[in-house]
């Protein structure tokens, strides 16, 4: 006996012998109890073919795709790696985050003579250079620039080290950058041209400069 679904029809399950029925009852999963009249076998068949008939006319699920999640993520060139990044904000801030690889935080922070890391910012001009001290749980800082002459916006490098003792073990560099530089007479400390300066209060307090002291010396 062929099992498809042309048998799953009340004529073809009516010349079929009840034996045959209880063994395409089984094929389908239906569960025939002995001695169920053929009447109630067929029934059970032909309620499982309209079943499969609604299954197969059922359209198949729409999933709907995120546009945003459309193309395939990139993974990193590289990854667990010690490294420095620089963005610049203005002439006299930049952005620096960084990351220490585990190997690299395992053979410093577990040093019983570790203090922590150390970002050491040197102009390439002069060679001239400054510390900032930070923690182990840091990743990111603003650091500020003393402001440069219109002539020259100074060109850096930041170097991330480990701090041991009284020695400065070195771990990762930025790329070397370049801060922006001012136009003529252009001055970012003044109020409008740095917004942190005026966010910071400082037209709400009375500063004496030095022409205000001159003058008040001479009326004296």
């Amino acid at each position: 006996m062929e099992n498809n679904n042309e048998n799953l029809s009340r004529q073809g399950l009516e010349s079929l012998s009840t034996d045959e029925l209880v063994k395409l009852a089984d094929t389908y999963g239906i569960d025939i109890p002995p001695g169920l009249e053929r009447i109630f076998i067929i029934e059970e068949l032909l309620e499982a073919a309209e079943n499969l008939k609604e299954e197969d006319e059922e359209p198949a699920e729409t999933i709907t795709v995120n546009p945003s999640y459309s193309e395939s993520a990139l993974l990193p060139k590289q990854y667990n790696i010690s490294f420095v990044e620089v963005i610049i904000r203005d002439p006299l801030w930049v952005f620096v985050f960084w990351e220490v690889k585990g190997q690299d935080r395992e053979l410093h922070e577990k040093a019983a003579d570790f203090k922590g890391y150390c970002l050491r910012v040197t102009k390439l001009e002069g060679g001239s250079s400054f510390d900032v001290s930070v923690g182990i749980d840091d990743n990111a800082r603003y650091l500020g620039f003393p402001e440069e002459s219109e002539h020259d916006g100074g060109s850096y490098i930041v170097k991330l080290g480990a701090i041991r003792g009284d020695s400065e073990y070195h771990i990762a560099d930025s790329q070397v950058f370049t801060l922006p530089k001012l136009s003529n007479n252009e001055k970012i400390t003044e109020m409008s041209q740095n917004p942190l300066i005026r966010l910071s209060g400082i037209q709400d307090l009375s500063i004496t400069k030095n022409i205000d002291r001159q003058a008040r010396i001479k009326r004296q």
